[in-house]
């Protein structure tokens, strides 16, 4: 019996508390980072270009004098594309092209009525300015982060995309300028860090303010993502990558376990869980844990994450799997299910629910069209994707008529008087033909 995993029993009388512990996540603060962070956000705020250029030259160890050695000209993106594989190549424009086609779906367009004394009513829907999307840089490169975050920011129609990404020593990666390049990037400066994030937030002499920051980073980006946030918009703070397995046993073990790896190898803290009505399909995929483990490059890494974080959990039916899961509010869920449609509807709180044993959450991840970027920490109870909408504004629209007035002045004065705001009532009195 396997003991890379825990094992849990939905029918245990303490299950739910035992649950709860499991799926328990705090980022601890971290003074030194909150220190380092709370001075480059005061530095960049204060000093713009040459507190972005000293933190990138002792950070990333660029020699560089100037913010215009941190800009990328359209043409090295062009080249970073030609210079790809035919098959590099190809991949990302169909990835590009799957992620463009489904979230033009999700376009929302303004709209209005008209009621019977003439008034107008509705709403506008503008496109930010201007965005501004972090790329994680050096080793930990991720093309698919700037085509999930591009990509819909363009289809919304934001006016400029502003992209950073740190390149540590120099080392550039060249399929995230690729995509960057597909997705259409209108700017691209190789700065990173709790200083880029400072330069996007509050603008420099050479990189204008944004109305929004968007894409993954490493704890301090997070944290200066958490403190900007109110100055500019952000798309969330994430946690942890999860992925939730509800399983009949009609899978294939191997699938399942291969399927736990590839959210474990993410990071230590990464969760991946399995729900199975089958106790025997649960022995197997431990099995196949056992087995597959070693072979998997990541190997120590995923081990922690199954050990620290996973579980093989055993329910007596699918209806308790989707209690389960409603509970946890998975960030990737995975229905394994040999009829798995009839559960789509029972499943209220997830990021993305992929459906049937062909739709793996690695296609999801790159290739499939919806976005990757995700609620995580439960937050799918009252949170979506990350999408069009987000780039996005929708404003009011209120044209009232004379005769409209006449009516709605009457009411907004008793209210206003109830409130004790005679100005507010006095202004709507005074649209009365009677005042």
């Amino acid at each position: 019996m396997s003991d890379a995993i825990r094992r849990l029993d939905a029918r245990e009388p303490e299950f739910l508390s035992t649950l709860d512990a499991l799926l328990a996540f705090e980022s601890e603060a971290d003074e030194r980072i909150d220190a380092a962070v709370t001075e480059i956000l005061r530095a960049v705020r204060g000093t713009g270009d040459a507190a972005v250029i000293e933190y990138t030259r002792r950070f990333d160890h660029l020699d560089v004098g100037s913010m215009a050695e941190l800009e990328l000209p359209h043409a090295e993106l062009k080249a970073a594309l030609d210079g790809l594989t035919v098959e590099q190549r190809e991949a990302l424009r169909i990835a590009a092209d799957r992620v463009r086609q489904y979230h033009e779906r999700q376009k929302i367009d303004s709209w209005s009525y008209q009621e019977a004394d003439g008034s107008r009513l509705g709403q506008q829907v503008t496109a930010l300015d201007r965005v501004g999307l972090y790329v994680p840089g050096g080793r930990a490169s991720y093309p698919s982060s700037v085509l999930m975050n591009a990509i819909p920011a363009k289809v919304a129609g934001v006016g400029e995309l502003i992209m950073v990404v740190p390149t540590p020593r120099g080392e550039r990666n060249s399929l995230v300028l690729a995509a960057a390049a597909i997705a259409g990037v209108d700017r691209v400066f190789t700065i990173g860090g709790a200083q880029a994030v400072a330069a996007l937030a509050y603008g420099t002499q050479t990189i204008p303010q944004v109305d929004k920051i968007v894409g993954p980073g490493n704890a301090y980006v997070a944290e200066a993502k958490r403190r900007v946030f109110g100055t500019v918009g952000i798309d969330m703070v994430a946690g942890p990558s999860e992925v939730l397995i509800i399983s009949d046993g009609s899978g294939n073990p191997d699938w399942v376990a291969m399927d736990l790896f590839a959210q474990a190898e993410h990071d230590e803290l990464a969760q991946s869980i399995l729900l199975c009505t089958d106790a025997a399909f649960i022995d197997a995929v431990a099995a196949s844990i056992d087995r597959l483990l070693p072979t998997m490059p990541r190997h120590e890494i995923i081990a922690k994450s199954l050990a620290n974080r996973g579980a093989l959990i055993r329910v007596d039916n699918l209806d308790q799997a989707c209690a389960i899961a409603n509970r946890i509010a998975p960030e990737h869920l995975e229905l394994s299910l040999a009829e798995p449609e009839p559960w789509v509807a029972k499943i209220r709180h997830a990021g993305a629910i992929f459906v049937g044993h062909h739709s793996v959450e690695a296609l999801g991840d790159y290739c499939a069209g919806p976005n990757h970027v995700l609620p995580t920490m439960r937050s799918a109870r009252f949170s979506s994707p990350l999408g069009v909408y987000d780039f996005q504004k929708r404003t009011s629209i209120v044209h009232i008529s004379e005769a409209g007035a006449q009516t709605l002045g009457k009411v907004a004065s008793i209210l206003a008087h109830g409130e004790g705001l005679q100005a507010h009532a006095r202004s709507a009195e005074m649209r009365l033909k009677s005042s």
